[in-house]
Order: C-alpha cells, then sequence, then structure tokens
C-alpha cells in the first residue's frame, strides 16, 4: 500500500478526503462515492490504516462547550539543547491535557504550545504553576487568541 503521497492513485485520495470531512462514513458509503465494492474499498482503507497513512479516528469537540473560553500560544526558550533536555522536557508537556499541541521551532524560541483554559485567571495559574516548571524553561512569553478563523481539520490530499 502507499507508504508515500506519490504512489496514491485517485481511489485513495477520494478515501482520504472522505474520511477527513467525515471518519463516520460506512465502508458502504466510501465505496459508492469510489464506485467500487464494499470488499475492496475496505481493504484499500485497511491497508492505509495499517501502513501508517492513516492514523486514527476522532470526535472533534466544541472548545466553548466544553468551557474552554482561552487559547493561548506560548512560546518558550530553554536554557539547555543537549538531547536529554529536550526528550526531558517533550515528556513532560505530553503529560499536560490543556497543551493541544507543542511544536519544535526554529528562530528566537525553542517551542511553541497550544493551550486551553476555562478563564484568563485558570490558564494564568496553569502557565505560573505548570509550565514554568516544565524541565529547562528559560523564558515564556505568550500571545491569546482574539478569534479563531480557522482550524486545521483535514490535510489538503492533491
Amino acid at each position: 500500500m502507499p507508504s508515500d503521497i506519490q504512489k496514491l492513485d485517485g481511489v485513495d485520495k477520494k478515501l482520504l478526503s472522505a474520511l477527513q470531512s467525515n471518519a463516520r462514513t460506512t465502508v458502504g458509503e466510501l465505496a459508492e462515492l469510489v464506485s467500487l465494492s464494499q470488499s475492496p474499498c475496505w481493504r484499500r482503507v485497511k491497508q492505509m490504516e495499517e501502513s501508517g497513512l492513516i492514523e486514527g479516528y476522532s470526535a472533534r469537540l466544541s472548545r466553548q462547550k466544553l468551557g474552554y473560553g482561552v487559547t493561548g500560544f506560548v512560546q518558550l526558550q530553554m536554557d539547555n539543547h543537549t538531547p536529554q533536555a529536550s526528550e526531558s522536557f517533550e515528556r513532560a508537556v505530553v503529560a499536560l491535557p490543556q497543551v493541544l499541541s507543542c511544536h519544535n521551532l526554529s528562530g528566537r524560541y525553542d517551542y511553541q504550545l497550544e493551550v486551553v483554559g476555562t478563564d484568563l485567571e485558570s490558564f494564568s495559574e496553569f502557565v505560573r504553576t505548570h509550565i514554568r516548571a516544565l524541565p529547562g524553561v528559560r523564558e515564556i512569553s505568550t500571545s491569546f487568541s482574539l478569534k479563531e478563523v480557522k482550524r486545521a481539520g483535514a490535510l489538503p490530499i492533491v
């Protein structure tokens, strides 16, 4: 099965797009969409799952309805850039459920975290007690989201 985007044919691309749009699409619906019978359609999806191209399925939840009224982006500069320090930091940050994403960056800051909080006070408390306590953190800079214009929910399939 395809290990990279060059090996995807038109049917695979349609399947991936459909699943990104609605992961609850049935095999029957997928098969009809790509003009295959259900068995070969199921095999293609299964092969893409086994190859790691499809990493999993999830539900998209409303931050607002779950009470997360604040989203902030926390940029961190580290004291130390050894592999051990990075591993220790990354292990600790992965364990924090309020951290939705963590990116290792080039440039002035070493990491950027996307963090949610129920309100400004809880967000601030989280940064003071948890983010500052992460191994190796030297400097913190935070920006708040004023409005979410687009949330990436799907990768472009070209």
